[in-house]
């Protein structure tokens, strides 16, 4: 085979591996399901409610991973949110049981190829580096065996009674300009500051605190902190994945906190599946987006002891 040949192939696969994540988000968008808004605390899931981590590491998956791993843990029904790969298991000194099957997560980088470095260096002009995703298999903890009884066994959800007091510190923590009042929830970019009505405006209370994730998530966009870039009028594709960012967000923030998250906009939903029809690469854009914003708000939390980064190095770091 050609060096051609395997460029085109490799190519291939990685369009391929867009196409199937973004393919299997759509038909659950179309059937009225959202990926980050999982039927936690229900009889269909078995598993805590908390971000999908390593159980080799400790480190928390991040970006498209979680939306995989969420969906992988519903499907199958498995009791822990821990994963890792063949050769971890053994390492930690279990085994994965024959005949299971593991669940395909993804790592993202970049590369520049040769005929780019070419034109780079004739040019005096950066070199464009492509990006690419890569597959990994890893398995759940409940598809292993022969582990300590630490890694085993699945950690209880945080206390109700920690969850609203933890957020309102976090809120503040932040520094973000939060305002309380009116009727609506919205963020202002150009005066960087968030607006929620109070709590006693909400049918749930618990709402309130999902509305202000929501919120935090747009403003960790500003220049001053991800920089990410605002979509000037509403109804654009790029107000659709700004609000695609924030969801998802707000669902990672409630995870980590022990918050089941609902969808708190679901009128975006069919803009969601125009952007995604568009461009096979934009969930996994927005999740990754979302991911970072979940750090930067979850970094303000009081240090409680070791808190794993969000990312596995070895198969997701990087991811998307």
């Amino acid at each position: 085979m050609s060096r051609h040949d395997r460029s085109a192939r490799t190519g291939s696969d990685r369009t391929n591996l867009y196409d199937d994540i973004t393919n299997k988000i759509i038909a659950e968008l179309e059937t009225g399901r959202v990926p980050w808004v999982q039927p936690w605390g229900t009889a269909v899931a078995k598993a805590p409610l908390e971000l999908p981590k390593n159980a080799a590491t400790g480190r928390t998956y991040s970006g498209i991973n979680i939306l995989i791993l969420w969906g992988a843990v519903i499907e199958h029904g498995f009791p822990g949110q821990s994963w890792l790969t063949f050769r971890q298991a053994l390492s930690i000194g279990g085994n994965v049981r024959k005949g299971e099957r593991g669940t395909t997560v993804v790592y993202a980088d970049c590369f520049v190829p040769e005929d780019e470095k070419r034109r780079a260096r004739e040019t005096g002009e950066d070199a464009q580096a492509i990006p690419f995703l890569k597959r990994f298999t890893i398995f759940n903890a409940a598809q292993c065996e022969g582990f300590p009884e630490e890694i085993a066994a699945a950690a209880p959800p945080p206390p109700p009674s920690l969850i609203e007091p933890r957020v309102e510190a976090l809120i503040k923590a932040t520094g973000i300009d939060f305002r309380i009042g009116g009727n609506e929830a919205y963020y202002v970019p150009s005066d960087d500051y968030v607006m929620v009505p109070p709590p006693q405006a909400y049918f749930q209370p618990i709402d309130w605190h999902r509305t202000a994730l929501h919120e935090l998530g747009h403003a960790t966009g500003h220049a001053s902190r991800l920089n990410r870039e605002f979509a000037r009028s509403f109804g654009t594709k790029k107000y659709a994945f700004e609000e695609l960012v924030a969801e998802m967000n707000a669902a990672f923030c409630c995870a980590e906190l022990g918050i089941v998250p609902t969808v708190r906009h679901a009128d975006y939903i069919g803009s969601w599946l125009e952007v995604l029809r568009e461009d096979n690469r934009a969930i996994v854009r927005a999740a990754s987006q979302a991911s970072k914003a979940a750090d930067w708000i979850l970094s303000f939390l009081p240090d409680d002891g070791p808190r794993a980064v969000a990312g596995e190095r070895s198969t997701d770091r990087r991811a998307a």
